[in-house]
């Protein structure tokens, strides 16, 4: 089950400040982030799924960069949603 219509509406709202701003940098994350737990939860009873192994492999590739390119812009926004998502780093 990929992450609903309605799931996306509300990540963007809460961490786009809108339901239509798709195209900033914490929105795009969190959004990362959700199907990144989904996939990993996912492959937690399905290990021999590796189409979605490679997938999460590249997930969490472009997650880490636009982490990193949100802590070049804005370090205090960055630390709080990385606290806001329960990203360890």
């Amino acid at each position: 089950m990929q992450v609903t219509a309605e799931v996306k509406k509300n990540i963007f709202k809460t961490y786009g400040g809108d339901e239509k701003n798709t195209g900033s940098t914490p929105a795009q994350i969190a959004l990362h982030t959700e199907r990144i737990n989904h996939i990993s939860s996912h492959l937690s009873t399905n290990r021999q799924d590796h189409a979605n192994t490679r997938a999460l492999v590249k997930l969490v590739g472009k997650r880490r960069r636009l982490l990193n390119y949100m802590m070049k812009t804005d370090l205090m926004g960055y630390r709080q949603l990385i606290e806001k998502l329960g990203i360890r780093k």
